[in-house]
């Protein structure tokens, strides 16, 4: 009797194991199952608050452990110049993003919060990160007007993967990058921000998704996202849609164009950012239509998600569904239930996460918003952030701090500076050129406001949201210094910012170098209807060009007003906003390397011409869509 009552209490024992191993495991825990059954699993634990709380992104500046903690953020963002401290160590942003994690890791069930920040051209916010040329400048290199099959469009998708591994070393895995607006008229402040005017170069640049996130594998499911392994991030391709179309290129303005039209152009390349594996998309504040994209239920769920089988997370922009309504917040329970229902996965709120939270709550709880929309967030919220691995190593890694602003980079970054500039005009005749120039010279004049200013040169989205003049905000090469670094060591080289006739006449240089341009901007900042360069840019090209052979760079976010000046310039050079490095332009100058960029963009002879683009029925441009002159690389100085 003994032993039967022990053997029953030995089975009793084994049973309450049991049940208790099974009550403990978690299968969305489990990296052996599949994601969708790890998404299932999660989903069904989850409250309503929690589920809300993932779909919101908030600013590090209202973030804390406890915020993380009590309200289960999905999200925390730096915007433009959003920095945990000035010229922050990496080790400074690892641990912010370390803190913030450990309050989302100490919720009920321990769902890892996504960082993220706006890495446009390198992990820009960042002191002394490596800056990479802006987008303008990359569509203007060779391989992306190969556009055909043989095309190798590697420069961008290595500038992806260094650009990865450098937010990485901050403890960020999420960048809001890339940019792949058809910019259709340069007075947009964003043009910058564009490869070019024509949707193929922008196409082909999307090479950067696999830069950033990895290679997807051939097998994969397309429209499904994907990051590969632990010196990856996600991407954002954005903004969808139509940004770069708006009248007179206001920023978040209207794009009036037919569905035909919008889709031909504006489209093309989030099929292929799609294809590719891209885990989120940015919505535009701009309207298509006089519809606001943020409210466009059509374009988001129906051909986005369903058409095209997006299926990663959309995203908002900055306070977007705010600006639904005119003026921005006016009815913020309206703007909610407008852009949530539209399809918009995580909001971007970024401060009011109180008032976003509280009226999201209340329209599902009276049936304003389905819970099954809800739900559909909150898996493709889940499937990025599950894919990313974040589940299995939600804290930075730390090995990666010395990839910020490493030597390699900075040398991939002049790479890219060389390939970027376009040779618009090289001496009177082709017989007669200037470039490239001399290193051994008696004297040599270099003038202008961006011959010396780093802040120019890298352009807006620098350390802060509108960029900044000067040279003490982060690390580089001035053009000035590069030139200096590269002449011949005899060769005398006096810099004046904006010489007067007299001391160039009475110089006696052998030749002048003049750099003028933009500067810096970003978004509505820099909409413009003159385009015209920085004062007193036209009066140096006057003084110096005047009196002495010249070469001008200009150092701008797209094409601006010259054909005034052109005449009385020997050579001009189109150098876009080339970042950090500027020995790349000294590179070419000199003729240690060729000339071989192209225009991505065409220039315009005047604003009254504008919009003008390759294939318009009327098109008498200055400098023609895909034009650049050529020169070789020579040892001689």
């Amino acid at each position: 009797m003994v032993r039967i009552t022990l053997f029953f209490w030995g089975i009793l024992v084994m049973c309450c194991w049991a049940a208790m191993a099974e009550a403990e495991y978690m299968k969305y825990k489990d990296p052996k199952q599949p994601i969708n059954a790890r998404i299932k699993d999660l989903l069904k634990r989850m409250t309503l608050e929690e589920k809300i709380g993932q779909m919101s992104q908030i600013d590090r500046t209202v973030a804390s452990e406890e915020v993380m903690k009590k309200y289960f953020l999905g999200s925390v963002l730096s915007g433009g110049g959003s920095v945990p401290a000035e010229k922050a160590s990496a080790q400074t942003w690892i641990n912010m993003i370390n803190g913030f994690q450990k309050g989302s890791l100490s919720t009920r069930l321990g769902i890892p919060m996504i960082y993220g920040i706006d890495a446009l051209h390198g992990n820009n916010n960042v002191y002394k990160a490596t800056i990479f040329p802006h987008n303008v400048g990359l569509g203007a290199t060779r391989q992306a007007h190969t556009l055909n099959a043989n095309m190798d469009p590697g420069l961008v998708k290595r500038i992806g993967a260094a650009t990865a591994l450098e937010v990485r070393a901050t403890g960020i895995r999420y960048t809001f990058a890339p940019c792949i607006a058809v910019c259709r008229d340069p007075r947009w402040g964003r043009c910058y921000e564009s490869y070019s005017e024509d949707h193929r170069i922008v196409q082909a640049m999307t090479e950067i998704i696999p830069g950033l996130q990895g290679e997807i594998p051939a097998n994969s499911r397309k429209g499904v996202p994907f990051v590969d392994g632990k010196t990856k991030v996600a991407a954002c391709a954005k903004h969808y849609l139509g940004d770069g179309g708006t009248t007179e290129g206001i920023n978040e303005n209207n794009t009036v164009i037919s569905r035909h039209g919008l889709l031909s152009i504006h489209m093309p390349a989030y099929y292929n950012a799609v294809i590719k594996g891209v885990s989120t998309v940015m919505i535009s504040y701009s309207s298509w239509n006089g519809i606001k994209m943020h409210a466009n239920h059509d374009l988001i769920t129906n051909y986005l998600k369903k058409t095209i089988r997006f299926r990663g997370f959309v995203i908002s922009d900055w306070e977007g569904i705010d600006r639904i309504t005119s003026p921005p917040h006016a009815n913020y329970t309206y703007s909610i239930l407008t852009g949530i229902q539209a399809g918009i996965d995580m909001i971007m709120i970024p401060s009011s996460y109180k008032e976003f939270i509280a009226g999201l709550t209340s329209l599902v709880k009276n049936n304003f918003i389905p819970m099954s929309r809800i739900d559909d967030a909150v898996k493709r919220i889940l499937r990025v952030k599950f894919t990313m691995g974040l589940f299995e190593s939600p804290y930075a890694d730390n090995s990666f701090v010395n990839y910020l602003g490493s030597q390699e980079h900075r040398e991939l970054a002049r790479e890219a500076v060389r390939k970027t500039l376009v040779l618009l005009k090289n001496g009177e005749s082709a017989d007669k050129p200037l470039l490239p120039l001399p290193k051994k010279a008696k004297k040599i004049l270099v003038a202008g406001s961006h011959a010396d200013n780093l802040g120019y040169q890298c352009g807006g989205w620098t350390i802060t949201w509108q960029g900044l003049s000067g040279n003490n905000h982060t690390s580089g090469t001035t053009i000035l210094s590069a030139i200096k670094n590269t002449v011949d060591p005899t060769t005398e080289v006096v810099y004046r910012e904006n010489p007067d006739p007299g001391f160039v006449k009475s110089g006696e240089f052998s030749y002048a170098i003049v750099l003028v341009g933009e500067p810096a901007y970003a978004e509505t900042f820099g909409d413009s209807l003159n385009l015209t360069i920085l004062e007193p840019g036209p009066s140096t090209i006057t003084n110096v060009c005047g009196s002495v052979k010249c070469v001008v760079i200009l150092i701008t976010g797209r094409p601006v007003v010259i054909q005034p000046y052109l005449p009385m310039m020997d050579s001009l050079v189109a150098a876009w906003l080339p970042g950090t490095e500027g020995q790349g332009v000294a590179d070419v100058l000199f003729g240690d390397y060729g000339f071989t960029g192209k225009l991505s963009r065409t220039w315009f002879k005047t604003v009254e011409q504008l919009p003008m683009n390759v294939g318009d029925k009327y098109y008498d441009p200055l400098f023609p869509f895909g034009f650049g002159l050529t020169t070789k690389p020579t040892k001689a100085t």
